[in-house]
């Protein structure tokens, strides 16, 4: 698990409940994966407060501790990580999710994106970069491994209709840019920038900025 990557982060609107601590619960039905990320994370400062290897318990953990991330493998026993993604979602709407991931499958993490995932990353990446996709999506932002970026393109198509600046705000939100640092960089105003990331996401159907830059990457208007 040594693979760098570089990866795609974008800022997103969330409220946690515990300012300047990370908690996390921790959904894998391998019980090798549990151990080595649950030490390596409490290493880093980072506080497990649950491990679960089935969907059930992982639900159940959720919605009992709160954490401020939820990080979940899509192939559980019980539930699958997408059905984990939406009762959760409804249980404890400010726990972020994190699909941690050996499934390089684009209609999978897609639904996962969809599901209201707030970031995704491969298995193979490097304990570190995990620990940097739990701190950003603990933050609020939200993470996409690059590495996933192939299996994202779907070929479904260009999303007609969005400007050039629309196009520039995503680009920059995919790297990780808040609305000031953006607007900062386009010479306009945090509201105007907040304005395009609206008019992007509805011409591309998407309900929030995470499925709007995940439907950029598919059909390759980013990158």
């Amino acid at each position: 698990m040594e693979r760098t990557t570089e990866s795609v982060s974008l800022v997103v609107g969330a409220e946690r409940r515990t300012v300047g601590s990370v908690t996390v619960t921790i959904a894998d039905d391998h019980p090798a994966v549990l151990d080595a990320v649950s030490r390596f994370l409490e290493h880093q400062g980072i506080e497990v407060l649950s491990t679960a290897a089935d969907g059930e318990d992982a639900l159940r953990d959720i919605e009992r501790h709160r954490p401020r991330v939820a990080i979940v493998d899509l192939r559980m026993p019980g539930f699958s990580g997408g059905e984990i993604i939406r009762h959760a979602r409804a249980a404890a709407p400010d726990t972020a999710i994190l699909v941690y991931t050996g499934l390089i499958d684009h209609a999978t993490i897609g639904d996962a994106l969809d599901a209201g995932a707030n970031g995704v990353i491969e298995k193979d990446a490097s304990m570190l970069e995990l620990v940097r996709a739990v701190r950003l999506v603990a933050a609020g932002r939200s993470y996409v491994d690059a590495s996933l970026a192939s299996a994202l393109l779907q070929g479904s198509g260009f999303a007609a209709g969005l400007t050039t600046r629309e196009l520039e705000v995503l680009r920059l939100l995919s790297d990780g840019n808040s609305n000031e640092s953006i607007a900062t960089a386009l010479h306009i105003a945090p509201d105007t920038v907040r304005a395009h990331v609206r008019k992007a996401m509805a011409k591309l159907g998407s309900t929030t900025r995470t499925q709007a830059v995940a439907t950029a990457l598919r059909q390759s208007l980013i990158s």
